[in-house]
């Protein structure tokens, strides 16, 4: 017998707002985030624009002394996670601290730490070096920082899949639960990485929107026939989940149930995802057979929709193979549209997302949708420019990774 799991705190930092009710309000409205870059002079980048978190401070959520010695993408899980855990209305000092668990990757991890620390070291000499160079860096620190600040000491660990890496980590998390390995896992993905070098890295491979640049608000437009490349995110999503039994005990209240996780491999290409989304359609099918559910089940589907021509395509494609004749009728919307590609945190958004659209069947808009690509065959409900009232009793959330890397959640009304 495995446990249920509940989805009971939520927190958020992203480029249209930070903390749930904030993040919801925004994305029900269409609010893009997209604007031209400020964390660094972009005008030598082929691709300009960006999703910045604005007017994060970190001394709110961590003491000054220790955000110095945290990167960027580090102090955002670590904020996140307190939102979350506030949410949830979880009092650590009551509990088993032994019995909670951190979750929490990131993409590219303290990217900007390493710029900073090797222009000193080109330009003064290794002395120069900080000596929390390393521990600001790596990549394992948004589990680790996490763990620390809330003082917990059950599984701490990170998984780094690309785009993948927030809903792994949930489902990964999701698995500690239903063996009985905890009670409480906190868990989502975070990303730091609008700097020059990654900028100019996905300009480098073509992956950024570079016709925009005068026009950011229309740049992100997953699904749509005029997309041409993603745009570059940041900020954290991180989720607290809990068995059943537990969540009950303390009265918890509950977003949704977390019901299946299903992972595999293209194993096809570093940056190309397999053709007609053969592996992304069995990835689906893995997390909702897990569910115990069955594809008339799923009522939305929040698309990992990158506005890149090659995910968009093979999404549809992979929809349309899950869901057979009824693919035309199950809403597929894209959050990116409005966060830009958030990368290792996606995942953790738009599980934040999927949940909210359960706990109040209302799905966010697919924003900038204005021309159907209807000759490659991209004609499912990507919901369009608007937000809409639909009863969603499942739904769910899709990332696929650089590396062949798939992940799926499903989530679902909680019934006793």
């Amino acid at each position: 017998m495995t446990n249920r799991v509940v989805l009971t705190g939520v927190g958020v930092i992203s480029p249209i707002g930070s903390g749930k009710d904030v993040f919801w309000e925004a994305l029900l409205a269409g609010k893009n985030g997209i604007g031209r870059i400020t964390r660094f002079d972009p005008a030598d980048c082929a691709s300009q624009i960006a999703g910045e978190v604005k007017d994060f401070d970190p001394t709110a959520f961590i003491d000054r002394k220790e955000a110095k010695r945290m990167d960027r993408y580090t102090q955002f899980a670590v904020a996140a996670s307190k939102m979350a855990v506030e949410d949830a209305g979880l009092d650590l000092a009551a509990e088993d601290r032994d019995r909670i668990g951190t979750y929490i990757g990131s993409g590219v991890g303290g990217i900007d730490t390493l710029h900073e620390q090797y222009k000193k070291l080109f330009d003064k000499g290794p002395h120069f070096i900080s000596p929390f160079f390393i521990p600001m860096m790596i990549g394992n620190m948004a589990a680790g920082q996490t763990a620390i600040v809330l003082d917990v000491h059950g599984p701490s660990s990170d998984i780094v899949t690309a785009c993948a890496t927030g809903t792994n980590c949930i489902g990964e998390a999701f698995r500690i639960l239903q063996h009985g390995e905890a009670d409480v896992m906190i868990a989502g993905g975070t990303e730091a990485a609008i700097s020059a070098a990654p900028v100019a890295g996905f300009c480098s491979m073509k992956a950024l929107c570079t016709n925009r640049n005068d026009d950011p608000e229309h740049a992100s437009r997953p699904f749509d026939k005029e997309r041409s490349g993603f745009v570059m995110g940041e900020g954290a999503g991180v989720v607290v989940l809990e068995t059943l039994e537990h969540a009950k005990k303390r009265g918890a209240h509950i977003y949704a149930e977390v019901a299946g996780y299903g992972r595999n491999s293209d194993a096809y290409h570093v940056t190309s995802p397999a053709p007609h989304g053969v592996y992304q359609s069995k990835c689906m099918s893995l997390a909702i057979a897990d569910a115990g559910l069955t594809p008339d089940d799923i009522d939305y589907v929040n698309a990992h929709g990158t506005s890149t021509h090659m995910n968009d395509l093979g999404e549809t494609e992979a929809c349309k193979e899950v869901f057979g004749a009824r693919a035309k009728d199950v809403p597929i919307s894209s959050v990116k549209s409005m966060t830009g590609h958030m990368l290792g945190a996606a995942g953790g958004i738009e599980c934040i997302a999927t949940a909210l659209s359960v706990e109040n069947d209302m799905i966010p808009p697919t924003i900038n949708y204005e021309t159907p690509d209807l000759e490659e065959g991209l004609d499912l409900d990507y919901v369009p420019n608007k937000s809409r009232s639909h009863t969603v009793r499942a739904a769910i959330s899709n990332n696929f990774g650089f590396g062949g890397h798939n992940a799926c959640l499903v989530l679902k009304k909680f019934t006793e």
